[in-house]
């Protein structure tokens, strides 16, 4: 991978294990250190959309199972 990649995916990583609370402080002070910002705005608003798309999916279903 390159490094532009390994930098991107080590976001989404830290991302991720912070959208689900599983983070270490010392995990996300590294984060900040070397992420840039930019990064982790746009991999958290992507992960807001994908969370958003998945709720509206979910309750969809849960309808269409109760003959709504």
């Amino acid at each position: 991978m390159s490094h532009i990649l390994q930098r991107w995916w080590k976001t989404l990583l830290g991302v991720l294990s912070g959208f689900f609370g599983v983070q270490s402080e010392q995990r996300r002070e590294e984060d900040f250190k070397e992420g840039r910002a930019i990064h982790f705005v746009v991999i958290g608003l992507v992960m807001a959309a994908f969370f958003v798309f998945f709720v509206i999916l979910l309750v969809r279903w849960a309808l269409s199972l109760s003959g709504a």
